[in-house]
C-alpha cells in the first residue's frame, strides 16, 4: 500500500510539474491567487464531511492535496523550501509532541495528550495557551477553538449543568441589554450568549458549527419545498400570509 501511495504521489508532483511549465493559467499562479481558491476547497471538504459524503470527501481532499502541492512548487521556486522540507517539518513536529509514543512520557488518555501539546508548544516558543488559533477563522469554530485550548489548563466548568446556568445568566444581562436600547450592549451581550451556548455544545460533545450547518441545510430544504408547495396551489410566498406560510411549513415538517 505505501509503494502504491508513494507512486500516486509522484505521479502528482510529476503532473504539477508539468503544468506550471506548459500551462497558462498554471503558470501564473502565486500564492495570493490560490489563497481563496484554497479557502473555497477547503469549506468544499467541509461540506461533504457534513453530507457523510465519502465520495465527496475523496475528491476533495485531492483537490486540497493538489493545492499543497502547488504551493511547495511556488515555494520551491522562490527559494524558500521545498516540499520535502515541508513533509519533514511536520513529521518532526508530531515526533516532538508525540513524547508518550516516541519517548518515555506517560499519558492516561485522550485529554492528556492534549494538554501535553499545549505545554510543548509553549515550550517551543509560543506566548499563550490561544496562539495558533487563525484570525480569519469563522468566529463559531474560533470560540470552540478557543474553550479547547483554555480547557487544557484547567480554564473548564466541571459540568454541562454549570455551563447552562452560566447561557441562563449570559441570557438575562441580554434581555437587560435589549431593555436598555444600547446596540452596541446588545451586540456584546448576545456574542455572549453564543460563546455560552458554544461551550454547553463542547459539554454535549456535539460540534456546534456542524449543529447549525444542519439546521441551514434542514431550513434550506423546508423553505424551497415550501415555495414549491405554494406554487402547486398558483400562489408565490410575498403573495401569502405568515398564518399560511406556516400552515405549509407545519405540514413539511410533519412529512
Amino acid at each position: 500500500m505505501t509503494s502504491l501511495n508513494s507512486l500516486a504521489f509522484e505521479r502528482l508532483i510529476k503532473i504539477m510539474d508539468e503544468l506550471r511549465e506548459k500551462c497558462p493559467w498554471d503558470k501564473k499562479q502565486t500564492i495570493q491567487t490560490l489563497r481563496q481558491l484554497t479557502i473555497e476547497e477547503t469549506y468544499e471538504l467541509a461540506d461533504a464531511i457534513t453530507d457523510n459524503d465519502w465520495k465527496g470527501i475523496k475528491e476533495e481532499l485531492g483537490d486540497i492535496l493538489l493545492h499543497i502541492v502547488f504551493y511547495a512548487k511556488i515555494g520551491a521556486e522562490q527559494n524558500q523550501f521545498s516540499l520535502a522540507d515541508a513533509i519533514n517539518d511536520v513529521c518532526e513536529k508530531l515526533i516532538s509532541r508525540h513524547p508518550h509514543i516516541y519517548s518515555d512520557t506517560h499519558v492516561n488518555d485522550e485529554e492528556d495528550v492534549k494538554k501535553n501539546w499545549e505545554k510543548l508548544k509553549l515550550k517551543e516558543g509560543k506566548t499563550s495557551v490561544l496562539s495558533g488559533v487563525p484570525k480569519s477563522l469563522p468566529s463559531m469554530v474560533k470560540a470552540m477553538r478557543l474553550q479547547e485550548k483554555a480547557k487544557q489548563v484547567g480554564f473548564e466548568w466541571d459540568t454541562k449543568e454549570q455551563v447552562w446556568d452560566k447561557v441562563e445568566e449570559e441570557k438575562k444581562e441580554l434581555f437587560e441589554a435589549i431593555e436598555s436600547g444600547d446596540v452596541n450592549k446588545m451586540e456584546d451581550e448576545l456574542g455572549d450568549v453564543f460563546f455560552s451556548l458554544v461551550n454547553f455544545a463542547r459539554f454535549l460533545q456535539v460540534d456546534a458549527e456542524n449543529a447549525l450547518e444542519r439546521t441551514n441545510k434542514k431550513f434550506i430544504d423546508r423553505f424551497t419545498r415550501m415555495e414549491t408547495e405554494a406554487l402547486r396551489s398558483g400562489k408565490h410566498l410575498h403573495d401569502m400570509t405568515l398564518e399560511e406560510m406556516d400552515d405549509i411549513w407545519n405540514s413539511i415538517k410533519k412529512k
